[in-house]
């Protein structure tokens, strides 16, 4: 009789760590996504947490790591306000902890730079501030931010 963690494998199945590698090699995962994505392909809980801890043990997952890495290229290339970085690192699985020692102290500048560039985008010089920071608001930036690159973008030249 065979276990169920244990049961027989055609000679082209992959094990939950074969398939973790070649997920990793893809693209990087967190801990809590990668696990996700084993158990939705099948794989035992036990296989699961083997393939883990084989993983993390060898350095090729570390979710610290790989969250800094994350946020600091979604922060220096993109328009998203930090907010919006955060909710996307959550829903990759990073915990909140992590996502928050990642975000600097002083993001005013960055924030505002941000939504500026977000603003060039997506409206004209001459659209309606209301509308414009309806817009910012709902991408997560905050009231100071939004208002201050409004006036910014309202009152430059083309």
């Amino acid at each position: 009789m065979v276990k169920k963690a244990e049961r027989q494998r055609s000679t082209t199945e992959k094990t939950a760590l074969m398939k973790a590698v070649d997920l990793l090699a893809r693209a990087e995962q967190s801990t809590a996504l990668l696990k996700e994505k084993l158990k939705q392909r099948g794989y035992e809980t036990e296989e699961v947490e083997e393939a883990i801890k084989t993983l993390t043990e060898r350095g090729y997952l570390d979710d610290e790591e790989a969250c800094r890495r994350q946020f600091a290229f979604l922060y220096e290339e993109s328009r998203q306000s930090v907010r919006q970085i955060a909710a996307k690192l959550m829903k990759k699985g990073f915990d909140r902890s992590l996502i928050l020692a990642c975000v600097p102290d002083d993001t005013f500048g960055r924030e505002k730079d941000a939504a500026l560039r977000c603003l060039s985008v997506h409206f004209k010089r001459s659209a309606a501030a209301q509308k414009i920071l309806e817009h910012l608001y709902r991408r997560g930036f905050s009231s100071d931010v939004c208002r201050a690159a409004v006036r910014e973008f309202q009152a430059a030249e083309d």
